[in-house]
Parts: C-alpha cells; structure tokens; sequence
C-alpha cells in the first residue's frame, strides 16, 4: 500500500454508533469504513451487537435500536476482519479520540493490541479553514455543500461523508498544503524519554484530573482540565517554543521532564474534574502546586447565646462536626490563628466589644474592654451598653462570612454530564464522597466512603447548590 490524492499514506476513514461516550463503559452498536490507497476507496460497514441496551436517546439519534442488533454480529466477531481493514493505514476520523478509544477498547477485551496513526478532521478543518468557527461535521455539511445518502449518524454514511471533505480540502487547498496539514497532524507529540510514548495514544479527551509522577513516586503536578489530553501534552512542547507558554509553565518544563508516568481520572464535566481534584491535591501535596494546608486544623466560630443574651463566639472543630445542627456557623478557617484574625478585623471595623470576643480576657479600666477605656466613641462595649447593640454589629459584620447550613436531610447525588455519559457524584454534609456513572454503585461507594470535610470542595457544592437547576437526587 502507497501513496492516495489525500496523503503518501494509505487512509482509512472510520465512524461508529454507540450506546453512549464512555468507551469503558460504552459499546460499539455499528462499523462504517472507507478504505483509500492507490487502487481507489472501498467502503464496508456492519451493525453489532453491543450486548448492552440502546438507550431511547441513542435509538432516537442514530436510528439504532435493540431489534437492529439482536442478531448482529458482537465485535469480537468482527475483531479479525475490522483490523485487517485499519493495520498500516492512517485512522481519519471526525473527533477522532472518540472513534480510536473506542475501537482501542473493544480490542482490547478481544484481546488484541491496537494502535495507529490518527488524523482528527476537526483538527484538520480548523487549520484549513482557521476563520470559520464552526467544525463539527453538521458544519461542514453546511459549509462545503455535502450531500449523503442514508441517514445522519449512522456509521457508513458519516464515513463517506469524510472522504467527501477531503476531496473538498483537495480541490480548495492543493495536494501540497493538505499534505502539510495532515502530516504535522499525524506526527506523534513529544513525551519526556522516561514516559511510555503510548501514553499520548491512551490520554483521553475528556474532562478529569491528570498527575504527573517522578521515578520515585513523587507527584510532581496536578492538575483539572475539560481535556486531558491537549491540557496534558500543552507541559511538553520542544523546548525552543518555550518562550510561547505562561512564566509558570516555563518554570515547571525542566522539573516536569523528570516524568516518568502520568495518571488521569476523568469525569463527565469540569465540577466533578474539580471535585477530585481537591481530594487529590490533599493527598499527594504535589512538588509543583502551591502547598496545601492541613485540614485537620479547620475550624468555624460559632455563637452562643448567653443568659443576658450575649452571643458570644466559641471556635469548634470541624472534624466530625454536625453541619446539620449549625443555626450560627461562620467559616470555614483554616486555622485558629486565621479565624481569630477574623475577629480582630471585626473588632476594629465595626466597634466591637474585645472582651466580649474573647480577644481581651480581662477588663481594661474600670469594667469595659480597652478600647472603651481608650475613649472610642464608635466601640459598642458590653459594660456600657445592651447586649443586643454589641449582637447587631456582630452579626452584621460576621453575614458575609456564614457558613451555609447543609440543606438536605442526608446523601445527594449531584447529576453531571449529556444523558449518554452522566456521572453521579455523591455528597453528604459538604463532604464529598465519591462520584459513580451508575446508580448500582452508591451502596458500595457509600460503604467505603470516609468523609472529609475539605474547603474548596465545600465552595464547589456550594455555588453548585445556589442554582442546582434540577442536578440534585436526595438518596434514601
């Protein structure tokens, strides 16, 4: 095989239907290939059997149903015939990560090792057509005029449809430039020497949480992105391109060249990715992020009502604590020095009694706090006046700092991500306990959990759950 009009490599243009997009969870429901080389294109397609039921939302999209595929071949069936098709050719796709990891996946459980050369069209058409923004192929339909037989999203025809744009890039750009395009699309992205270069076939291109590791087990970066895989390789461009990237990228090139594994955990979307990201950067405390500080000292003032009905601030600790039963929280700290510094800011702003802050333990002259024995007029002092002046200006003063009550009875389950690839990420009580794709898994998940509580997962849930817009399942 040689030389095509599209490429000195031989192509073969592939598109599949599938239960869903989660190619770990998801199976292949059809197979549409055009193969081009020097003799011309050849075109095959099949349906398969994806073991698994159809979703209504998948039937509705792609016309598949679970009658089509009942008899259908399953695709270790097919697995001989499909790779006889792709090996030694350049795999052009549409959002071509979708289509590899799929196939990668299923031959994978057909015990096979698949790997191949990839040509993404999208990419393809952002730089041939750099001032258009539309990319997706409904687009290029659109754009370049294309027409098909057969319905939209069924597998063969969306595959012709590629070959159909190429010929389009042919005719407008010339052989020259679309040999150029294509080749620095194909070429394989650099990785540091001590990392596996399968890997930069195997980074997904989804949303999630990626960590870079050194030879001894040292987690030098994490970090969250809405792609892991151009997020991921933007860390290892050639060096002279340096100049181009942030300072903070620059600083961490030659430390991150040190690499010798990469880890990710995707998600169905940038909360989940941000969810673990904060568990993780707790546990691993990564050379190349900023320190993280010790959760086991966030703290929260929380007022108690004296018999004259002074509140008073008392600080507890929020390990263990019962958020449920909080009427007048106000944090998180973490730590007593911050929380305090809190207090002191208060006192000063607002006139504040000291002694009734616990800022002062004993009086200054006569009975008041200092600052009414210094004459301020602004101080509201407890020995002068009642306490429910002192009470208005602390709690005006402490309003913004509230600590949100947790407003469930118990476990929610907050929905992310399209109906074909959504995720359930379980919390209790601000504290996050882990994320699932299917509903079977809470128990065990729930089971296993240790809650924690963690600052920056809180915020997260917390802004999430002032417009929850229908996301929240409460768990029995």
């Amino acid at each position: 095989m040689s030389a095509n009009r599209f490429f000195d490599q031989p192509l073969v243009l592939v598109d599949l239907e599938t239960t869903g997009a989660n190619p770990l969870r998801d199976r292949i429901t059809e197979i549409g290939i055009v193969s081009i080389d020097e003799h011309g294109s050849q075109r095959w397609s099949s349906l398969v059997n994806p073991q698994q039921p159809i979703s209504d939302f998948i039937r509705e999209l792609t016309g598949i149903d679970d009658a089509m595929v009942a008899e259908a071949p399953v695709f270790a069936e097919l697995a001989a015939e499909v790779l006889a098709r792709l090996k030694g050719r350049v795999l052009v796709a549409h959002n071509a990560r979708f289509d590899y990891g799929f196939l990668r996946s299923e031959f994978k459980r057909a015990g096979i090792k698949f790997n191949a050369p990839v040509l993404c069209t999208v990419k393809l058409s952002k730089v041939l057509y750099p001032h258009e923004y539309k990319h997706s192929l409904d687009a290029l339909i659109a754009r370049h005029g294309l027409t098909f037989e057969g319905g939209r999203h069924r597998a063969l025809t969306d595959a012709v449809l590629l070959e159909d744009f190429l010929e389009v890039a042919l005719r407008e750009h010339g052989t020259l430039r679309l040999h150029e395009a294509v080749t620095e699309l194909v070429k394989l992205p650099l990785l540091p020497p001590g990392v596996d270069p399968q890997v930069a076939d195997d980074l997904p291109e989804g949303a999630g949480v990626f960590v870079f590791y050194a030879a001894d087990g040292q987690a030098l970066l994490l970090g969250h992105a809405s792609n892991i895989r151009k997020r991921v390789l933007q860390f290892f461009v050639p060096a002279a391109k340096i100049g181009k990237l942030s300072r903070d990228m620059a600083s961490a090139h030659v430390l991150l060249q040190q690499t010798t594994r990469i880890d990710w955990v995707e998600t169905a979307g940038e909360f989940g990715a941000q969810l673990v990201e904060a568990r993780l950067l707790r546990q691993l405390q990564p050379k190349l992020n900023p320190p993280q500080r010790r959760e086991q000292d966030l703290c929260a003032w929380l007022l108690r009502e004296r018999a004259d009905g002074l509140l008073l601030p008392e600080l507890v600790e929020l390990d263990g604590f019962d958020f449920s039963t909080a009427e007048a929280l106000y944090g998180p700290f973490r730590s007593r020095r911050e929380a305090r510094q809190l207090l002191t800011r208060l006192a000063d702003s607002n006139g504040l009694c000291r002694l009734a802050m616990g800022l002062e333990l004993k009086p200054g002259r006569g009975k008041g706090c200092t600052a009414c024995a210094l004459g301020r007029r602004d101080n509201v002092c407890v020995a002068t006046l009642p306490p429910l002046a002192h009470n208005a200006r602390l709690l005006a003063g402490l309003s913004r700092h509230r600590f949100a009550r947790w407003p469930y009875p118990g476990v929610i389950a907050i929905t992310e991500g399209p109906q074909w690839g959504s995720q359930l990420h379980l919390v209790n009580h601000w504290c996050y306990l882990g994320s699932v794709h299917d509903a079977a898994e809470i128990p065990s998940v729930l089971a296993d959990a240790a809650p924690q509580f963690d600052v920056e997962c809180y915020r997260l849930i917390q802004k999430l759950l002032k417009d929850p817009a229908g996301r929240v399942q409460l768990l029995d």
